[in-house]
């Protein structure tokens, strides 16, 4: 391969991630919009968040979700409900979503640091899950606190964590065997 083949398949493959890294922060606020009416209502968000990290790897996967947080800062209605702005950042659970970049990056750190095999996957990213509820849960309480006053770690639990952690596993189960038939075709 000459040196301009070179430069065109790395140049090719630097449009193709920001092809991909666009695509996976669009599924990640389309997924955000398909709720689930419940007492508590759920979204696919996880399930996207896990899906992208799953298929794009670690680092395109964790810019796609910074790209979606950073549209729903700015006002693109990219959260739940088609809401957006800082103003979701910065409530009650605005925590939570922020803590899907700590999935991310913890995603990174072990497929980095230890094989890439779908065990080491799983594990970074229930360690991931663990800790977006733990950021998102002192973040609520924060919040809540300056705004409402008191509140009980277990009552926080109970209304923004215990609710979700079967769907939420659900859904990363779900997210590995799409990602694992997809995987083969994308690069």
């Amino acid at each position: 391969m000459s040196s301009t083949e070179a430069v065109k398949t790395r140049e090719n493959m630097k449009v193709l991630d920001l092809v991909y890294i666009a695509i996976g922060a669009a599924l990640i606020a389309i997924c955000s919009w398909i709720s689930i009416p419940t007492a508590v209502p759920f979204t696919l968000q996880t399930f996207a968040v896990f899906f992208v990290l799953l298929l794009l790897g670690g680092e395109r996967g964790t810019v796609a979700t910074l790209i979606y947080v950073l549209l729903g800062a700015i006002g693109v209605p990219v959260f739940a409900g088609f809401s957006g702005g800082i103003g979701i950042l910065l409530g009650n659970t605005g925590g939570y979503i922020l803590g899907f970049l700590f999935i991310g990056l913890i995603y990174i750190l072990f497929t980095r640091f230890f094989k890439k095999n779908i065990v080491i996957k799983v594990v970074a990213l229930v360690l991931g899950l663990a800790v977006c509820y733990a950021f998102g849960t002192a973040w609520f309480m924060h919040v809540y606190m300056q705004n409402s006053g008191d509140i009980g770690l277990i009552t926080v639990l109970g209304w923004c964590v215990f609710p979700f952690i079967i769907p939420d596993l659900l859904k990363l189960s779900l997210a590995v065997v799409i990602a694992r038939r997809i995987e083969p075709v994308v690069k």
